[in-house]
């Protein structure tokens, strides 16, 4: 597998049975968190993070018969037909750009995702930041434990 190197300013990734494999120049141009209901139905996610970068900048490595697309009037969506992994989003009105989900990637792309797309979209049941506590008895599983507290009965 081929990881980011310093020298070659590159970052690798593909997709979950190692069908597609991709690579873009470091940096990305930018990376984003994508709360909109069509991504989170294409993702299968309360949200998508995705790293944009110029499509001079992205290579595919391997896989190309593996690729699957879908299109519609936002753009067009790729995913790997052996294992289901979603590859790339080109938006319409973005002809020179491909969206990557950040996921995919083995080793840091450049950019940290600081921005929020259509977060009025967000689910209500997507995690919000809240208070999370270990669940006992269940390692490496958080909870958020219910503010409400239990009535007590009083005793006369």
């Amino acid at each position: 597998m081929t990881r980011k190197s310093a020298a070659s300013g590159r970052a690798a990734g593909g997709c979950a049975c190692g069908a597609v494999r991709l690579e873009i120049d470091l940096p990305a141009f930018w990376a984003w968190h994508d709360h909109s209901k069509q991504s989170r139905h294409a993702q299968a996610c309360a949200y998508v993070t995705y790293v944009g970068v110029w499509k001079s900048r992205f290579r595919l490595l391997k896989g190309l018969r593996s690729i699957r697309r879908f299109a519609d009037a936002r753009g067009v969506r790729s995913f790997c037909a052996n294992c289901g992994t979603p590859l790339l989003f080109e938006r319409a009105h973005a002809p020179r750009m491909v969206n990557i989900p950040r996921a995919l990637f083995e080793s840091g792309v450049g950019r940290e995702p600081r921005y929020h797309i259509a977060l009025e979209d967000s689910p209500e049941w997507a995690w919000r930041g809240e208070s999370v506590v270990p669940l006992k008895g269940y390692p490496g599983v958080m909870w958020n434990r219910s503010k409400r507290r239990r009535q007590t009965v009083p005793v006369f």
